[in-house]
């Protein structure tokens, strides 16, 4: 089969004895995993979902609660329940706590005004420039006072609950026209908050704006002046920050009560914009980093290197995900490459059966899989064309397909209430259903801004976040 390169697995066991501890591991794992991802713990006490804590959702992995069931259909009037404009410039997506939305901006000192996205003298709609990546013309320059701020808003009624300056610096470079000064998204475990402005600080706050530490790492140099994206991932009391730039990478682990460096180990990578994905694997907890040189695994206590894979291209921005124990890694820019790990891998294991299934035919540059039971939902670079693929095999289930409505597509699909939601920059979000193994159109959907942040599906409602409000988007 075209694109597709398969490793085989055997896996033997012999006695009841063997048996019996095959059942107690595996029941403890599956305990151990509800745990530490708080399956139960995101539900309220009607057991509904109450929590959207990361970026890519509940289990990390795009999909929304099973109870999660929001509109098919709307538009910039209908089934807008409220709609809040946001200041300054933010892609990073909003998580959400209980009844409380929290989402980053950097505000620009000098008012609201926004780069000029024009390319050649012409304009895409909207001022935007369809996504086209590139240095120089297209950057915004560097050397107005921005305001790096943190926002708090009712799930209720989108009334701003509070609203904490951070910093306020003059940045150090520009960045991309698509980009902004606050791009990686923020993460909360319920009890603190944690926000990453990169270059501007990392910082630690209470779910009611109290600031209880702040860490400065630096600055980062990023290719091209493109800015910085890579978000924060959190386990336990761990709080790991991407730091790969130009300049000398770096993997940090913080302490997340008090910001202190656990460790901190060099990377051989040029500038990514990755998020870290960390999961728990025979007792033992892995952070799992994509990269143009390697994608690799260190150790969550120690910082110790656990296993590395060439055969990414470059610039990686997706985060892995994982199902059983593989995890699968991906990146989508001058070239295509998705590989399926084995979580038991140790050294280097380029070229060999730890790679258990790889694909080069398609894979997302800035967007992030969404897996469904064993389905593994990805577009192809930043195009609005969706495959399906088994992520246990690799295999085909539904291939390359266009999505009607979308143009560019920065922001990552969910998946809820039985169908996924793909949202693009001309501001339209396409939903679909997969049935038989055809993704069927049920809807396109246009708000009329830009959207380069992530859908998010908390309930019965969608939250948007456009280039200038944030959306709340519900059945009236």
């Amino acid at each position: 089969m075209k694109g597709i390169k398969v490793n085989s697995i055997l896996l033997k066991s012999s006695g009841s004895g063997s048996k019996a501890l095959i059942l107690i591991a595996l029941t403890c794992a599956i305990l151990l995993r509800a745990v530490a991802h708080g399956d139960d713990a995101h539900r309220d006490n009607r057991g509904e979902q109450a929590h959207w804590p990361n970026w890519r959702g509940p289990s990390f992995n795009g999909c929304a609660d099973a109870s999660a069931n929001p509109p098919v259909t709307w538009n910039a009037t209908d089934n807008i329940v409220w709609k809040t404009p946001i200041p300054g410039r933010g892609i990073n997506t909003p998580i959400v706590w209980g009844d409380k939305i929290f989402l980053l901006t950097a505000i620009p000192q000098g008012g609201e005004a926004r780069p000029d996205n024009s390319v050649g003298g012409e304009r895409s709609p909207r001022g935007e420039r369809g996504g086209q990546r590139g240095g120089g013309r297209g950057a915004a320059p560097a050397g107005e006072e921005q305001s790096f701020v943190v926002l708090c808003l009712s799930r209720n009624d989108g009334s701003v609950i509070w609203q904490k300056e951070v910093q306020r610096a003059v940045p150090h470079e520009g960045l991309h026209d698509t980009n902004t000064y606050s791009s990686p998204s923020a993460v909360t475990d319920g009890r603190r908050l944690y926000a990453s402005f990169g270059s501007f600080g990392i910082y630690c706050l209470t779910l009611d704006g109290d600031i209880i530490w702040s860490r400065d790492l630096g600055e980062m140099r990023t290719r091209n002046a493109f800015g910085e994206g890579g978000s924060p991932a959190l386990y336990g009391e761990t709080l790991v920050v991407p730091w790969d730039h130009e300049g000398q990478s770096r993997l940090f682990a913080l302490n997340a009560q008090t910001g202190e460096i656990q460790w901190q180990v060099d990377r051989d990578e040029p500038t990514t914009w990755a998020t870290p994905f960390i999961t728990d694997f025979n007792g033992r907890h892995q952070v799992i980093t994509n990269g143009t040189v390697r994608v690799r695994s260190y150790d969550l206590a120690t910082g110790e290197l656990l296993w590395e894979c060439a055969g990414q291209v470059a610039n990686p921005i997706p985060t892995p995900l994982r199902i059983d124990d593989l995890v699968i890694c991906m990146t989508g820019y001058r070239g295509f490459a998705i590989q399926a790990i084995q979580l038991s891998a140790r050294g280097n294991i380029t070229g060999t059966a730890a790679i258990v299934w790889s694909r080069n035919d398609a894979a997302p540059y800035v967007s992030s899989a969404v897996l469904i039971d064993d389905k593994l939902v990805f577009t192809k670079s930043r195009d609005a064309i969706a495959s399906v693929v088994n992520a246990r095999t690799g295999d085909v289930l539904v291939p390359q397909t266009r999505l009607p409505g979308l143009d560019t597509l920065y922001a990552s699909p969910i998946a809820a209430g039985g169908r996924i939601y793909f949202a693009a920059r001309n501001g339209q979000t396409t939903v679909v259903e997969l049935r038989d193994n055809e993704l069927k159109t049920l809807a396109t959907n246009d708000l009329g801004e830009t959207i380069d942040a992530s859908p998010v599906a908390i309930g019965n409602y969608l939250l948007l976040r456009g280039d200038r409000h944030l959306y709340c988007i519900g059945e009236k």
